[in-house]
């Protein structure tokens, strides 16, 4: 099975044999009580779960593949995206701890280091969004016990050397924990490039669908493993079978949307960087965008986000442009099989240091329409923004 690729070995678990007459999908179970045959079973040491908030088919089954897909020796499941940075956070820091970040973080990561761990004695030091590696291992101190890494960055989509990083890192005895949202466990597998805990939002383009809310939580070393597993356990958080269902069915077919919406995110891409109304787009996978020589480097693939810099502009003839999109639907997720476009610039206020752009921010994510039909509707979106500001 490892010799197979991650589209057939996502699939090839659902028609193994051996294990008699019975559907595709594992069953969706609802219990909270789960009844034994005997009272010798009913203790914690037989095999099996012995209550509903552990884990049953689907979940087991989801965990089971997520593990295969990171190079996991262990993987898990929690109620969000957010959780999936917040629970190793949480397991890993301690009062006095340092975890140090890009000023690019995620802004409801950022929110979580700031009021939920600074308020219990963590301390968060932001390095600046484009720093390199030299200077992000400068801003280590012996108090730094993780260094969070997101590649790409939120919104600006920088680029880090996560290998680079991630070893240094180990020498100096800090953890690593990435949020690899954007490359999805396909494009990029951090803990083989040495990072010790790897986090997604299985909301995005594992569900792939916009109907669900999930995180999950991988490690390749047991030992790292454990504080976060029972954190986990402490807090009594896990997914609902019906979710983790839902996120089972969209993982079978990830490979194949996850391709196809690159494809027409990089002909999007390509053709927005030729309109006068745009300065930059901020795509790794796109020639000549930031971060493309480490991502072509180290990436089998890309989502199917980016941001558009246009030039000059304000936030009037931004929301003219967003008003007049037929195909793009106007929501704060992504990863899903829908287009969406969101209006940015506001959010970059809350950095540290705000990067200085050419104009206002798009963020576009390109979902399985045809790519003809979206660059067609935003002709008619780049129509009202210069109507906007004449």
């Amino acid at each position: 099975m490892t010799d197979h690729t991650d589209r057939t070995r996502l699939i090839a678990s659902a028609t193994r044999r051996g294990r008699g007459r019975r559907p595709v999908a594992p069953p969706i179970e609802r219990a909270s009580t789960l009844l034994n045959d005997t009272p010798g079973t009913m203790r914690d040491e037989a095999p099996g779960p012995v209550y509903g908030i552990e884990d049953l088919s689907a979940a087991r089954e989801l965990r089971h593949l997520l593990c295969d897909l990171e190079g996991a020796t262990d993987a898990w499941l929690v109620p969000s995206g957010l959780a999936a940075v917040t629970v190793p956070l949480t397991a890993l820091a301690r009062h006095g701890d340092e975890v140090l970040t890009t000023d690019a973080l995620y802004g409801p990561s950022r929110r979580f280091l700031r009021r939920h761990m600074g308020g219990r004695g963590v301390t968060t030091i932001f390095h600046r969004a484009e720093a390199g590696t030299d200077e992000i291992l400068a801003a280590l101190t012996d108090r730094t016990r993780v260094l969070l890494l997101e590649s790409p960055s939120s919104l600006t989509f920088e680029m880090l050397d996560v290998p680079a990083l991630a070893a240094a890192c180990r020498a100096r005895g800090v953890l690593t924990v990435m949020d690899n949202t954007w490359a999805a466990g396909l494009a990029f597998r951090p803990l083989a490039h040495g990072v010790d805990v790897s986090v997604q939002a299985v909301t995005k383009y594992v569900a792939g669908h916009s109907d669900l809310l999930m995180g999950s939580i991988a490690v390749a070393d047991p030992a790292v493993g454990r504080p976060i597993a029972e954190t986990i356990e402490d807090l009594g958080w896990r997914v609902a079978p019906d979710d983790a269902w839902l996120a089972l069915r969209g993982l079978r077919t990830m490979p194949l949307r996850y391709q196809e919406q690159a494809r027409s995110a990089l002909v999007v891409a390509e053709w927005l960087q030729t309109r006068p109304e745009v300065d930059h787009i901020l795509y790794p996978a796109l020639p000549g965008s930031v971060g493309h020589d480490l991502w072509q480097r180290d990436y089998v693939g890309a989502a199917s986000l980016f941001g558009v810099v246009m030039r000059g502009g304000n936030e009037v003839a931004a929301l003219a442009l967003m008003s007049a999109l037929e195909l793009f639907g106007l929501g704060f997720s992504w990863g899903g099989f829908e287009s969406l476009i969101t209006h940015e610039t506001g959010q970059l206020a809350g950095r540290r240091k705000p990067p200085v752009l050419a104009g206002e921010l798009l963020r576009l994510h390109v979902g399985l329409e045809d790519p003809v039909d979206l660059i067609a509707d935003i002709e008619v979106g780049l129509a009202a923004w210069r109507a906007a500001l004449s």
